[in-house]
């Protein structure tokens, strides 16, 4: 192999292997949202998740620690927790979160991989029935990748 070819596809790698939320063009409708972006500042529905209400989208984010092993439920949050925000009452209540219900049990992925996440959005008050969560926002339906 030649050094100059070498060079150029290990400086492409990084590029090709990154998340898919990573690579998105600016301005591109299907490119995932953030999950902070369906919050106002004082915790109620933005703009923007009022619209999106009843459609497919993607959100990129990370999975919490599930509440429960083998459950098709999982939290995705906008920033890595290394423990379960919701398991103590002493730890504060993290404002960036989206339950999301998936058709199949979930296999937990790392808490630091970033994964970006498909599904209806439903803006209706909800308690997931395995695992007692109960939630005003939540994505159905879903499915998440790498």
């Amino acid at each position: 192999m030649h050094r100059r070819h070498f060079l150029m596809t290990a400086a492409s790698a990084p590029v090709l292997s990154a998340p898919t939320f990573l690579r998105a063009a600016p301005g591109d409708p299907d490119a995932p949202i953030k999950v902070r972006d369906l919050y106002t500042r004082e915790r109620g529905f933005s703009d923007l998740a009022t619209t999106l209400q009843g459609q497919r989208i993607s959100v990129e984010g990370y999975m919490a620690p599930p509440l429960k092993a083998q459950s098709s439920f999982f939290v995705l949050t906008g920033r890595p927790m290394a423990v379960c925000p919701f398991c103590e009452s002493e730890v504060e209540w993290i404002e960036d979160i989206l339950p999301v219900q998936t058709k199949r049990i979930v296999d937990p992925v790392y808490y630091t991989v970033g994964i970006e996440t498909r599904g209806v959005l439903s803006l209706e008050t909800f308690t997931d029935p395995e695992t007692g969560f109960v939630g005003k926002m939540r994505l159905t339906d879903a499915s998440f990748s790498r």
